[in-house]
């Protein structure tokens, strides 16, 4: 979405602004779905959410077409980034339920399934960048119809999902604590799952600040074009499928702690040395080895999260480590909104160094926790 945004409009400003509207929204998604999730079953809210994006992205297609160039059309772009961000959380919140049941139905391998769930994940995000990039080249209209024609296939798909027992777990947990207080009770119980979500609640500030501003930068910095924006990130999403498949690969012999502090190591070491780029190729590998680390650290949260979470919690406590994780993107789109596109760099030095330093307190403080060793001791 800020990729289109700034090919519409050619605002650095507007494209942060897209940015922050497209995540705010999901932020306030969050706990309604994962309520939904847990009352009336993850296939159900899959479909109605895929079907409703469908339509929506379908019609702004349309009006895109019809509408003239101008504060209309702007209008429209910034509208469907904020809806279609609040309709991708209630399927994302659905498919992350879906992924914990099939973890607790094979404890012998939850690593190599998570591993697996973020590989689809991932190779999603291969294809997606790249393509929208060159769909955007022959005009937003292209790449919107498509997407469309994604989500439809998305909703039949969910009506294929097998049935999650969470509504009956969740008939017996108590009913006068909202889903938010539920979440927020059970993650308090978690230690080693809230100084996680902390430390990539920190690492994803940094993330959402290069997502936001990359499209800024490569176009208008490094003078290249959006289907170089798609292909950087395309290029990032092989070297995070790289990083997941070595992730499954080394947990035969390293437990999760490991992992993630080699992945923290990556991704901190990446995002410091961003801000002193020449060129776009050197760009392009430093953002690749940043979403190689940020792979295998999401590996290690999810395979934790899926473990230790009670049934009786699940969708509310996903919902609400879900939440705390994405409340850094609204903020990186602000922060680019109000950020001269030359001082950017400072900015995102300053959220590098804050996720060094968050990283490297947390894993430190979590080396000899049980929960981290979990994985290598069972073997």
């Amino acid at each position: 979405m800020p990729l289109l945004v700034l090919t519409i409009t050619g605002s650095s400003s507007l494209t942060g602004l897209a940015f922050a509207l497209e995540w705010t929204p999901r932020i306030a998604a969050f706990v309604p779905a994962g309520h939904a999730v847990d009352r009336r079953g993850a296939a159900i809210v899959c479909f109605i959410a895929s079907l409703a994006r469908a339509t929506v992205v379908a019609v702004s297609a349309v009006a895109l077409i019809m509408l003239p160039r101008g504060t209309a059309e702007t209008a429209v772009v910034l509208i469907l980034a904020a809806v279609t961000g609040t309709l991708s959380q209630f399927g994302f919140v659905a498919n992350e339920a879906v992924g914990a049941i099939v973890t607790r139905r094979d404890q012998a391998r939850p690593q190599g399934i998570q591993a697996v769930l973020v590989g689809i994940d991932q190779t999603a995000t291969v294809i997606g960048p790249l393509l929208a990039g060159l769909l955007l080249l022959a005009g937003p209209e292209w790449m919107l119809g498509c997407l469309s024609t994604v989500s439809l296939i998305a909703a039949v798909l969910g009506l294929q999902t097998p049935p999650t027992p969470l509504r009956a777990a969740r008939a017996d947990a108590t009913g006068k604590d909202s889903a938010l207080r539920l979440g927020l009770r059970t993650l308090l119980t978690l230690p080693a799952l809230g100084w996680l979500v902390a430390g990539l609640a920190c690492s994803n500030l940094a993330l959402g600040l290069l997502q936001s501003a990359s499209p800024v930068i490569v176009v208008e910095t490094l003078g290249r074009s959006s289907a170089d924006v798609g292909a950087m990130w395309s290029a990032a999403a092989v070297a995070t499928l790289l990083a997941i498949t070595c992730c499954r690969l080394v947990l035969s012999r390293l437990d999760l702690w490991g992992v993630g502090i080699v992945s923290a190591t990556l991704a901190s070491a990446a995002c410091l040395a961003i801000t002193q780029v020449p060129s776009y190729a050197s760009y392009t590998v430093l953002i690749a080895i940043f979403m190689a680390g940020d792979g295998g650290l999401t590996v290690v949260l999810r395979t934790v999260r899926s473990l230790i979470i009670p049934t009786t919690a699940l969708g509310a406590t996903l919902s609400l480590t879900m939440l705390l994780l994405l409340l850094p993107f609204p903020a990186a789109g602000i922060l680019v909104a109000l950020t001269p596109p030359p001082h950017l760099g400072n900015v995102i030095l300053a959220c590098a160094l804050v996720q060094a330093a968050a990283l490297a307190t947390i894993f430190t403080k979590l080396r000899n926790e049980p929960t981290l060793r979990m994985v290598a001791t069972r073997r």
